[in-house]
């Protein structure tokens, strides 16, 4: 027997029998005797239940995940209490859904609380899925209700119809220039002033407007303002402007682009 033992080690342990004096060994008590001092440190130790103490679920951790290390570990342990195994699992767990669940109705058995686990598991592996396919959706849904609408300012929506053109199919005539108008409008304060517009990007700096007062179209050139006193005058203000013509041309055109 201690011709044959040698034949079923390897590494350390076939290190330690080799370095052995020559006859040293006179029975194969003796050997065994010897060997299992040498090697008695590396004897797994037995897992008990004070083991389950340390095993914590991560901050991240899906149930899933922690439930399967926590069953490896109940597994080691030999003749476990599954009334202990369950407490230690409840105080494990992070305050989710499922120990909340086993709070307010604690399992019959490891056999329920497994079922009850994959319940949970299930739902949020569910809940998962759907975030990571959805998260545009659940932006946009978060941006909305973060910033609610704000108001168009009145000189970007005059803006915007200069840039679209004028707002009637024709004009009347008047007797004076646009800029006399405006300083009249002003003056009887039958028009408001509205509040400085920004000038638009790589705009022409050689134009001034004095109704949206910035640069790059003139007083003359503004659609926003000729459709104000257009109004104006058929509102019935400004007449001593217009000069005496047949107003029955002077139709509304409809802004088709959404313009009022």
């Amino acid at each position: 027997m201690c011709k044959v033992f040698p034949t079923s080690l390897k590494g350390p342990t076939l290190n330690w029998f080799t370095r052995l004096p020559p006859r040293s060994v006179d029975s194969f008590t003796a050997l065994s005797s010897r060997f299992v001092i040498q090697f008695a440190t590396s004897r797994p130790h037995q897992l008990t239940s004070i083991a389950l103490v340390n095993i914590r679920q991560e901050k991240k951790e899906p149930l899933r995940t922690f439930m399967e290390r926590f069953g490896k570990m109940t597994l080691s342990i030999c003749n476990l209490d599954p009334a202990v195994a369950m407490h230690h699992l409840t105080t494990a767990l992070r305050p989710r859904p499922f120990v909340n669940s086993l709070c307010k109705k604690p399992p019959r058995d490891l056999d329920d609380l497994r079922q009850r686990a994959t319940k949970y598991m299930q739902m949020e592996e569910l809940a998962e899925f759907r975030s990571q396919n959805r998260p545009d959706l659940f932006l946009a849904k978060k941006e909305s209700e973060k910033e609610p609408s704000k108001p168009r300012p009145r000189d970007v929506i005059d803006q915007e119809k200069n840039a679209r053109g004028p707002r009637y199919m024709h004009y009347t005539p008047l007797n004076t220039s646009t800029t006399k108008v405006l300083e009249q409008a002003l003056a009887t304060k039958v028009l408001a002033v509205p509040r400085r517009a920004m000038t638009p990007p790589h705009a022409d700096k050689t134009k001034a407007c004095q109704f949206h007062r910035n640069r790059g179209h003139t007083t003359e050139e503004c659609s926003a303002l000729r459709d104000r006193i257009e109004d104006l005058i058929k509102a019935g203000h400004l007449q001593n402007f217009t000069r005496s013509t047949d107003n029955r041309r002077n139709d509304y055109r409809p802004d088709r682009r959404g313009a009022s």
